[in-house]
């Protein structure tokens, strides 16, 4: 099993419940959530103003899928729960990304793990180190 961490957030509707769901949605496609971070409350970078501010979360999970497979999941998770293509960094109902995925680095036209922007975003990290504290700014690997 790899284990992958999971970065989650929205902005729209009951955006506790759309984070459960998601979560719900995870395990049935094969993604077992090990542990899940507090959702913090944070303002939207970047994209439209005036859109809602966002709950956001880390989540350490565990999958036999390989990383193409599991961005396959994650967008078919978001689609089925209403996320349609807005304008970049707009408002969604729910969004899933790969943030670390094992010791893996990888760089295709689809996917990139670490996550680019992760190391920048204090709401991807400050739930990150919550629920891996081995992890600090510095290194994407948890473990060596």
């Amino acid at each position: 099993m790899a284990i992958v961490y999971l970065g989650i957030g929205s902005n729209l509707g009951n955006r506790e419940e759309n984070i459960k769901q998601a979560l719900d949605l995870l395990n049935a496609a094969g993604v077992e959530i090990i542990r899940c971070s507090t959702l913090i409350e944070t303002r939207p970078v970047g994209g439209p103003a005036n859109q809602g501010f966002f709950l956001n979360g880390a989540v350490k999970t565990a999958t036999l899928l390989s990383p193409e497979q599991l961005l396959t999941k994650l967008k078919s998770i978001e689609h089925k729960m209403g996320r349609t293509a807005t304008v970049r960094n707009g408002p969604r109902i729910i969004d899933i990304d790969i943030l670390l995925y094992d010791q893996l680095t990888l760089n295709t036209p689809v996917l990139t793990i670490p996550h680019p922007r992760m190391f920048g975003r204090e709401f991807v990290m400050r739930p990150l180190r919550e629920i891996e504290p081995a992890l600090n700014g510095n290194t994407p690997h948890a473990h060596h």
